[in-house]
Order: C-alpha cells, then sequence, then structure tokens
C-alpha cells in the first residue's frame, strides 16, 4: 500500500491547521507556503475535505479554514477515505471453476483479511489529536534567545 501525494500532502495540511489555535481561520495560501504545497493541489484536497465534513471554511477578508471538529474526533482513516476511497488491500480474485481456489481463499483469509484488519485498527485509531501531539513533543521546538 502507498499513500499517493494527495493523502499525504492532506495529511500535513490537516496537522499544520490542527496545531494552530482554532479561534483564528487559516488561509490556505499560508498552509500552502508553509508545507512547499501547490496552492491549486491544496484547494482541491480541502474541497473534498469540505465536502467529507472534516474542514469548514470561513468567508470575508480574514477568512480560511478550521477543523470542523476536534482533532480528536478525525481520524486518519477518515482522512484517507476522503481523498482515496478505501484503503484497504483488494479482494483476492478466484475463478470459480479453479482448481486452485482453496490457495485464492487461503490468501484472501490470511493476507489480505488480516492486512485490512491491522489497518483498520491503526488507522481508525489515530487521530489529528495524537499526530499533533507527537509532532509537538518531537519537533515543535522553538530555540530560546538569552540576552
Amino acid at each position: 500500500m502507498k499513500f499517493c501525494k494527495k493523502t499525504r500532502y492532506g495529511l500535513t495540511a490537516l496537522m499544520d491547521l490542527a496545531v494552530q489555535p482554532s479561534s483564528t481561520p487559516v488561509a490556505l495560501k499560508t498552509i500552502a507556503e508553509r508545507n512547499d504545497i501547490s496552492l491549486q493541489f491544496l484547494e482541491h484536497i480541502f474541497a473534498c475535505f469540505r465536502r467529507m465534513g472534516i474542514v469548514k471554511s470561513v468567508k470575508g477578508s480574514q477568512g480560511g479554514y478550521n477543523l470542523a471538529k476536534d482533532a480528536g474526533e478525525i481520524t486518519v482513516a477518515s482522512v484517507v477515505e476522503a481523498l482515496e476511497g478505501s484503503y484497504h488491500l483488494e479482494d483476492e480474485d478466484a475463478l470459480a471453476e479453479s482448481s486452485y481456489r482453496g490457495i485464492s481463499d487461503t490468501i484472501q483469509k490470511l493476507v489480505v483479511d488480516s492486512v485490512n484488519q491491522e489497518l483498520d485498527q491503526i488507522l481508525s485509531n489515530l487521530t489529528l489529536a495524537q499526530m499533533g501531539e507527537y509532532y509537538s513533543d518531537h519537533y515543535n521546538t522553538q530555540e530560546m534567545y538569552y540576552i
């Protein structure tokens, strides 16, 4: 499984939005510049997020985007599904008349179903809030200067 750039950029932009104060809408141009993402591509991504109720837009001169719900309620699974559809491995195809149907069934049950269950477990339980906390704890350190 490989996340496309749309999903990677979407997660990046949502994390950027999640770590900002929620009272102030953030302009897409600002998110695009901070993360080196094409503004047009980000507009397309956020249109998907708006339709799925992940973000809400605020119109006006001080407008922009906010998360539509708390970051703890937005799972990585919902983000991936909004941008790519299902993240599951496709089911194993077996021809009904094939003498190797048992092999296909075995692959389906032991590989495909197992991988999909693990993906569900990980992506459905990982939220933007958790990602934001990890980011803040490990990367969002600002150097202090003493005069």
